[in-house]
């Protein structure tokens, strides 16, 4: 058996970030951009109000306070979406909304609440004289030209993920479609004459195919492309017609068929088809992983047992895929947190302990989830992250402080 981060390294040194892609805005989410974005103009395009209130020459306003005011003419009005083509002159406003262009002459804009209109109740229009009740500073509730954003300047890295801001950010830049890495192809194989999907009836000693649709659902999250290939059946024939279908993939994930049993055919396909990298790695839940080669295919053998799927997958199987998309890190989001209760870690492997993650008055608070079986499903569903014991730790304490997996953090 080889140890966790040995067989992460070997894994992740067989694939590279794939290739790049024009995609539109609305379905960039979660992709990787393949190439730097560079502003092609200024963000805000030009200066314009931060409140409402009226647009003034600060010099107009000095000295202003409730029982001396300063009192202006209201000269315009400026309203967002259009040009103002009235100029602020000595002892003049500008009535003006949030997001106008600032009149030639002002510098800065005065708030409704800082004029005698508030205390009034009374709208202050063309014609009329405003009182100004604080003296303004230049510059103040003004939006400056590239305040966000300036003309050339690099504002998104290559290797950044999408996200709903990135994709708000490239609107505003007027990008309708950008350069990102190809979404990776993965199917999803699973094995077993035992396995029966949703939805059709189950035979004595069968059960429900859980791992194709979870493992699907794992890899749609975290940015791939799946490709369901359907069930193979513990025959040889069966199992390579099954195989057949993962052309085209950048990865093929199976579970099952990995271990040392009669009807494990996973691995002695593979060594007759392809070949195999490596097998048993010192991880808990599940020791049975494959990895190897379909000709051109990278092939990842899951461990059958559900929960030992779902962690191998990501261990394995998830910075796998965010490498093929161009991600900079392949880290699982990570918390320290204290634990409550007390664990033995058997057999010198490293433990993932399905946790519930809480915060607590000095940090976070994990708490086992349920049963730790590798067939107990449904306190994976309860958890919010894998608290990681290593192997040479024998013994988790009451408010030992380890780390825990964020499953749920950094995806999307």
């Amino acid at each position: 058996m080889i140890d966790v981060d040995t067989a992460r390294e070997r894994i992740l040194a067989a694939f590279a970030p794939l290739g790049m892609e024009h995609v539109a805005l609305d379905a960039a989410l979660g992709a990787i951009l393949a190439v730097d974005v560079v502003a092609g103009g200024n963000v805000p395009p030009f200066p314009n109000a931060a409140m409402d209130g009226f647009a003034v020459r600060a010099e107009d306003t000095a000295g202003a306070t409730p029982e001396h005011p300063a009192r202006l003419l209201v000269v315009a009005e400026a309203a967002a979406g259009y040009p103002c083509v009235t100029e602020v002159t000595a002892g003049a406003a500008i009535r003006i909304m949030t997001g106008a262009p600032i009149p030639t002459g002002a510098d800065a804009v005065v708030r409704f609440e800082e004029t005698d209109e508030r205390a009034d109740a009374v709208r202050r229009g063309p014609g009329e004289t405003v009182a100004i009740v604080r003296e303004a500073r230049a510059g103040e509730h003004l939006r400056p030209a590239g305040e966000d954003i300036q003309a050339g300047q690099i504002v998104l890295l290559a290797g950044a993920r999408v996200r709903p801001a990135v994709i708000g950010v490239l609107a505003t830049l007027n990008h309708t479609q950008i350069a990102v890495h190809r979404r990776p192809r993965v199917g999803v194989l699973a094995t077993g004459d035992e396995l029966v999907d949703p939805g059709k009836p189950l035979g004595a000693g069968q059960i429900r195919n859980s791992n194709a649709p979870m493992i699907v659902a794992m890899v749609r999250r975290c940015g791939g492309e799946p490709v369901s290939l359907g069930i193979a059946r513990d025959s040889e024939d069966d199992l390579r017609h099954a195989l057949s279908r993962a052309e085209g993939c950048d990865l093929l994930l199976t579970t099952g068929g990995v271990s040392i049993g009669d009807y494990d055919l996973v691995k002695r396909v593979l060594q007759a088809e392809g070949r195999i990298d490596l097998w048993n790695v010192r991880i808990k839940p599940g020791k049975p992983l494959a990895f190897g080669w379909l000709g051109p295919t990278p092939v990842l053998g899951l461990p059958g047992n559900p929960v030992a799927a779902a962690v191998a997958f990501e261990q394995f199987a998830r910075p796998a895929i965010r490498k093929m998309l161009g991600e900079r890190s392949l880290e699982i989001p990570t918390v320290m947190a204290r634990f409550t209760g007390c664990i033995e870690n058997r057999g010198a492997r490293r433990n993932y302990l399905r946790v519930v993650v809480d915060t607590g008055s000095d940090g976070f608070v994990a708490r086992c989830a349920g049963g730790q079986g590798s067939g107990i499903l449904s306190t994976l569903a309860m958890s919010n992250g894998l608290l990681v014991i290593h192997e040479d730790i024998a013994v988790v304490n009451e408010g030992d402080l380890l780390p825990v997996q964020m499953l749920d953090w950094g995806l999307g």
